[in-house]
C-alpha cells in the first residue's frame, strides 16, 4: 500500500504555502521526497494511505491515569482529561486538542499528546480542501521505550535554529515541548532543568540544541547509540555533544513516524469506527507484506504454503493413479470375460448386457423377467390392497392401486432388499418394481 506523509508546518508559522511531502510505494522505502503547494501535492494512489504528520515541536506530552468508565465516552474521556490536566498547562484546555496513547486503559498511567487545538483543525482542513484529506495523523515522536533500552538523541532543524529530540527508555524526563500553546511543565529559559529525572516511564523531551544543554547531557554509556542527526546539523551535533553522529533525513524520519501506533486523530477529529478498522487492518496487512521484521514469517508462510501445495498434487496424483488401476482392472475382467467385447466404452454395463445374452441363450430367467418380479411381489408385498393393474416393461413391473401408507412401503423395501430388488411410487398410486443393477448398486438410479 502506497503512503504519502504531509508534514504540517509548526503552529507558529501559521498556514504553510508549501508542504514537505514523503511518497513511499511500500510505505517503508522512498520513492519521492520534496516540498510543495497544497494543490500540488501527488496522490498516494486508489488505495493509498495519506498521513498527516505533526511535528515534534508542536505537542506536548503528559502522564494520566484516567479515572474508570471514561473510555467510550468521549464527552466524558474528555472533560475528565481537562480536569487532570488544567493545572499542568498553560493554555485553557478548552483550546487544546487532546489525544491519548494507543491501548489506553482506565485505572493505568498513560501518556497524552496536546496541541493547539484551533491550528491542528486549519492545518487539516486545509489539507481537505486541496484533496488530500488524512488517513491518520501522526506524531513526529512519541514516548515509548527505545529500540537500543538507552537515552537516545536526535538532533533536526537548521544551523540557525537546531533543535534535540531526547527519547529516554526508563525516566520520564520533566519536559515539555517548545511549543507555546502546550508549554506546560519546563520553561525554555532554564533548559537544564528539563533534563531531571524520576523513576518513570519512558518520556520524551524536545529542547534547544545548546551548549548548556549538551553540557546538562548525562555521559554517554559503553555501546550507546549514535546521535541522529540531521544532514544540515550533524556537524554541530557532533561538536557539541561530543558523540558519534548516524545520518538521519527529515524524509526517513517521518517515514517511519507513518509507521507507528499513533493516531492523533481522536474525539472531534476522530474517524468512523469502520474507517478506523479499515485502515488497522490495510496498515497490519501492508506491515505483513512489506516490513523487513515480517521476511522470516513471510518466507515460513510461503513455504507452508507451497509444501500443502505440493501435498495436495502428490494425494491427488496417487488417486488417479488408484482410479486408474481400478478401471484397468474392471476392462480386463471384461475383455477376459467376454473376449468378443472389442471396445470398452462403460465397463459395468456392458458386463450386465454380456450376461442377460448368456441368460437368455440357456433359457434361465433374469432377475429382470416378469416372474422373478412377481415372486418377489408376492412375498415382500401384503395380501392387501390388491393390485387393480399389471404391466410389464423393460424390465419394469408396474402394480396399479397398490398405495401402501409410508410405513409398509419401507417395510416392503426392505423385504424387497434381500431379493435384490427396489420398489418405488409414482404417481396415481403405482407401485414400480425393478431388479437391482450396477447402477443401482453405485446410487445412479433412485
Amino acid at each position: 500500500m502506497s503512503t504519502l506523509v504531509i508534514t504540517l508546518a509548526p503552529a507558529t508559522s501559521g498556514l504553510a504555502d508549501s508542504y514537505a511531502y514523503v511518497l513511499s510505494a511500500d510505505g517503508h522505502s522512498l520513492t519521492r521526497h520534496a516540498s510543495a503547494s497544497a494543490a500540488l501535492l501527488p496522490a498516494p494512489g486508489r488505495a493509498g494511505e495519506t498521513v498527516a504528520l505533526v511535528p515534534a515541536r508542536a505537542l506536548s506530552w503528559q502522564r494520566v491515569t484516567l479515572p474508570p468508565g471514561a473510555l467510550g465516552q468521549p464527552a466524558r474521556l474528555r472533560a475528565a482529561l481537562e480536569g487532570l490536566l488544567e493545572e499542568h498547562l498553560l493554555d485553557d484546555p478548552a483550546t487544546l486538542h487532546f489525544a491519548l496513547a494507543p491501548g489506553a486503559q482506565a485505572g493505568s498511567p498513560t501518556w497524552v499528546a496536546v496541541c493547539d487545538r484551533a491550528w491542528l483543525r486549519a492545518a487539516l482542513a486545509a489539507l481537505e480542501a486541496a484533496g488530500h484529506a488524512a488517513d491518520r495523523v501522526v506524531p513526529e515522536f512519541a514516548p515509548g521505550p527505545t529500540a537500543s533500552g538507552q537515552l537516545e538523541l536526535t538532533a533536526l532543524g537548521t544551523p540557525d535554529e537546531p533543535w534535540l529530540v531526547l527519547a529516554s527508555p526508563g525516566a520520564d524526563l520533566e519536559a515539555g515541548t517548545t511549543a507555546p500553546a502546550t508549554a506546560s511543565q519546563t520553561s525554555p529559559a532554564t533548559p537544564t532543568s528539563a533534563l531531571t529525572q524520576t523513576d518513570a516511564a519512558p518520556a520524551l523531551a524536545v529542547l534547544p540544541l545548546t551548549p548548556a544543554i549538551a553540557a546538562a547531557l548525562p555521559p554517554a554509556t559503553e555501546g550507546a547509540p549514535p546521535v541522529r542527526a540531521e544532514p544540515a546539523v550533524a556537524a554541530l551535533a557532533e561538536r557539541l555533544l561530543g558523540r558519534p553522529v548516524a545520518l538521519q533525513t527529515a524524509a526517513e524520519r517521518a517515514l517511519a513516524a507513518a509507521r507507528g501506533s499513533w493516531d492523533l486523530a481522536q474525539f472531534e477529529l476522530a474517524s468512523s469506527g469502520g474507517q478506523r478498522a479499515l485502515r488497522r487492518a490495510s496498515g497490519g496487512l501492508n506491515s505483513f507484506l512489506r516490513a523487513p521484521q515480517w521476511r522470516a514469517a513471510r518466507w515460513g508462510l510461503g513455504l507452508a504454503l507451497a509444501v500443502h501445495l505440493i501435498g495436495l498434487n502428490l494425494w491427488a496424483w496417487q488417486d488417479r493413479q488408484q482410479l486408474a488401476a481400478k478401471q484397468a482392472g474392471v476392462r480386463a475382467l471384461l475383455t477376459q470375460t467376454f473376449p468378443q467385447v472389442q471396445v470398452v466404452v462403460d465397463a459395468p454395463v456392458q458386463m450386465e448386457r454380456e450376461l442377460a445374452r448368456l441368460r437368455q441363450g440357456s433359457g434361465s430367467a433374469s432377475p429382470s423377467d416378469l416372474e422373478p418380479l412377481l415372486a418377489a411381489a408376492a412375498t415382500a408385498l401384503p395380501a392387501q390392497p390388491r393390485p387393480t393393474a399389471i404391466d410389464y416393461e423393460r424390465g419394469a413391473l408396474r402394480l396399479g392401486g397398490v398405495a401402501l401408507p409410508p410405513e409398509e412401503l419401507a417395510a416392503a423395501q426392505q423385504r424387497l432388499s434381500a431379493s435384490q430388488t427396489t420398489a418405488s411410487v409414482q404417481d396415481g398410486g403405482v407401485l414400480v418394481l425393478r431388479a437391482a443393477t450396477a447402477d443401482d448398486a453405485a446410487g445412479g438410479r433412485p
